[in-house]
């Protein structure tokens, strides 16, 4: 999705095995709201899950990049934000791009998994290319998010890497944060938004629970707030970047 608004960019990260469609209500209010917004269908996804196990995380990466890279150009200000995993790709762009990232939105960000399969993982591609997937994680009825039937492990072993990383670094995010995340997630465990909230150095954090949604949130009972707080915290980003005036 590329939508040319006003001077202010988001940037939305969707999730591993989805695509832009879990966060078609987000994106929608941004554009609404008068941003420049752009949701990238990332490598290896929106196709068939076999085409992930040939992707990696520097590829979902190097996509955000480019499309951080155009909002930069033509954007005042830019905010960035991400559902699951493009949670995960948002962190680190704020830890590699701190001067280009003026905010951060996520929604039930992942950075680690206590499964004991994730143990075993890189044992385990070797031998399975593929595992059941745990997909629409949504307690709203008759809603789903469209992801792979099948969770590819050779990409899911990049992405563990990924978090290795990101987890390392998470002292490097200063940009002011909004984290929401569900009470009840059967995908990331609530350790995932503990670890980000404890180790970035923002100092601008507001978090806020979400008690009516799932994993993805995006697409729940709690849209609503997701896409409010979202709009809200851009546009207060906005003219703090703009202005120079902190509230």
């Amino acid at each position: 999705m590329r939508v040319d608004g006003g001077p202010t960019g988001v940037l939305l990260c969707h999730g591993f095995t989805g695509s832009p469609r879990s966060l078609h209500l987000w994106s929608a209010a941004a554009v609404d709201a008068g941003f420049t917004v752009r949701v990238p269908l990332l490598p290896g996804h929106g196709t068939r899950w076999q085409d992930m196990n040939r992707t990696t995380f520097d590829d979902w990466l190097a996509a955000v990049t480019t499309s951080l890279a155009e909002l930069a150009e033509r954007c005042d200000t830019v905010v960035v934000g991400g559902l699951s995993m493009g949670g995960t790709l948002a962190l680190r762009l704020a830890e590699l791009h701190p001067g280009t990232v003026d905010g951060l939105v996520l929604v039930n960000p992942s950075v680690m998994s206590l499964r004991r399969e994730m143990r075993i993982l890189p044992l385990l591609k070797r031998v399975l290319p593929s595992v059941a997937a745990i997909g629409d994680d949504i307690a709203k009825e008759g809603v789903t998010e469209g992801a792979y039937p099948r969770t590819p492990l050779t990409a899911l072993d990049s992405l563990r890497r990924g978090w290795a990383t990101v987890r390392a670094d998470l002292s490097e995010v200063r940009a002011p944060l909004l984290l929401l995340h569900s009470r009840t997630d059967n995908v990331v465990e609530p350790e995932n938004s503990a670890i980000v909230l404890s180790g970035v150095s923002s100092t601008d954090v507001t978090e806020v629970w979400l008690e009516h949604s799932r994993h993805v949130a995006t697409l729940d009972h709690d849209a609503a707030l997701i896409t409010a707080s979202a709009v809200d915290f851009t546009r207060r980003i906005s003219g703090v970047a703009v202005s120079g005036v902190t509230e």
